[in-house]
């Protein structure tokens, strides 16, 4: 088992990712998020969700009423369970010719802690073109298994860096 890293102090309007809670924690998002794939917007609101969990930087959800859904393909075949949200389905992303392949995710019918999140999507920040918390272009998570967004207002280190796998 890999020992807990020394956490990255944050500068004033930052945080730290190993601030969060575990088990995770939603809450809402008052900035604005936004996506991009194929030259398209397939996703913007300003009434996101955003999860915290313990050594990872934030999943962002959007409401299905603020998702372009006539880009979104639902995957039937590719499920998996996170322990605190429950059963989750994939979806390819497909503009014009161009496919980005289990770009998103979402749960029908989240755990009760999650219930708000119950068709909402949220994106892998590295498959898709942009990704914006804010005016903040977003890093995906590093190592390509977790889907959180990197931004300038959170430090890690960050589950998915490698020698994580323990943390």
């Amino acid at each position: 088992m890999t020992s807990r890293p020394e956490p990255i102090e944050p500068e004033p309007g930052q945080e730290s990712v190993w601030d969060y809670p575990r088990p995770p924690r939603l809450e809402p998002v008052d900035q604005r998020l936004r996506v991009f794939f194929g030259g398209e917007l397939i996703a913007e609101t300003t009434d996101g969700w955003r999860v915290l969990e313990t050594s990872h930087p934030p999943n962002y959800y959007f409401p299905p009423a603020d998702v372009h859904f006539d880009f979104l393909r639902r995957i039937d075949d590719r499920r998996t369970v996170c322990e605190w949200k429950g059963r989750a389905h994939y979806y390819d992303i497909a503009v014009d010719g161009s496919v980005s392949r289990q770009a998103a995710w979402g749960y029908d019918s989240p755990t009760d802690a999650f219930s708000e999140l119950a068709g909402a999507v949220a994106f892998y920040a590295g498959r898709l073109d942009e990704a914006y918390v804010g005016d903040a272009l977003v890093s995906p998570q590093p190592g390509g298994f977790y889907g959180g967004w990197v931004t300038p207002d959170v430090v890690g280190p960050f589950k998915g860096e490698p020698g994580s796998r323990g943390w």
